[in-house]
């Protein structure tokens, strides 16, 4: 019985046959993220600190190695790295990344761009009124040819304090095969949950809103857990009293859900 299980197993691990190019795969893949870490701070000194710890533990010198574990993850060659931090707050980050290293790396070199690309930008933000704090973060994995952006899912998702993470993934352009046939796509897809750990999915409720026929695909998630002590800065929630943690817990929740939809909606 056991030996049975083993080749059925075998069988199904059996490897996909691999599409033959004429050439270089021209086809451009690109996987972008809008991820939200939301916060509630009671005071407006500690909404000012919530915003200079935030801009500090996400500085560039975070986001360039953050960004070069993903380089690292997909099976990219850096090319070139670039940082800049902001006055009075956030960060961008961007490297030129390659199927193959480039040697050596000069000015020259560095100017022919093989399509590929990681970028990263910080936005932190405040609410006065409400008391909300929110961290987004905006990711871009462009890539041309073999390396695929899908594999730097987890590890994007795993690098930040994601309450709600709004993914786009987007194949263009066409490839050629040996017999000169037109492909749009070179992988099967039906949805980005597919490439999500499934540790993962289980902490978020999920919607896709996918258009096959143009190889556009859209996924968001919402955090289910919601303990309030995980959303209050320099406070606890025992230090309130219970109602003013049911208006602040509403409050979150509100802010989270348009901005999970994308909408003004209370």
């Amino acid at each position: 019985m056991v030996a049975k299980r083993v080749t059925r197993n075998v069988r199904q691990r059996r490897p996909k046959k691999k599409l033959r190019l004429r050439g270089f795969n021209n086809l451009t893949k690109t996987l972008s993220f809008n991820i939200y870490d939301v916060c509630y701070a009671k005071r407006p000194q500690a909404r000012k600190e919530y915003l200079a710890y935030i801009d500090e533990e996400y500085n560039s010198d975070r986001l360039i190695r953050i960004l070069c574990e993903v380089a690292d993850t997909i099976g990219a060659n850096i090319l070139n790295i670039s940082g800049q931090d902001y006055d009075p707050m956030g960060a961008s980050v961007t490297i030129l990344i390659a199927e193959e290293p480039v040697e050596p790396k000069t000015e020259t070199a560095l100017a022919h761009l093989d399509k590929s690309h990681l970028c990263i930008h910080t936005y932190p933000e405040t609410d006065s009124r409400s008391g909300i704090s929110t961290f987004r973060v905006d990711v871009d994995v462009s890539t041309c040819g073999k390396i695929s952006p899908l594999k730097a899912l987890n590890h994007l998702i795993e690098s930040f304090e994601s309450d709600i993470v709004l993914v786009d993934y987007k194949v263009r352009g066409f490839t050629r095969d040996v017999r000169g046939n037109k492909h749009f796509i070179d992988h099967r897809i039906h949805s980005i949950q597919q490439y999500v750990n499934k540790r993962i999915l289980e902490q978020y409720n999920c919607v896709d809103i996918n258009i096959y026929q143009e190889n556009l695909f859209h996924t968001k998630m919402l955090l289910k857990d919601f303990n309030l002590d995980n959303y209050l800065f320099a406070i606890n929630a025992d230090d309130l009293p219970l109602e003013e943690q049911i208006r602040i817990r509403d409050v979150l929740e509100q802010e989270m859900t348009e901005i999970f939809y994308s909408k003004k909606i209370y």
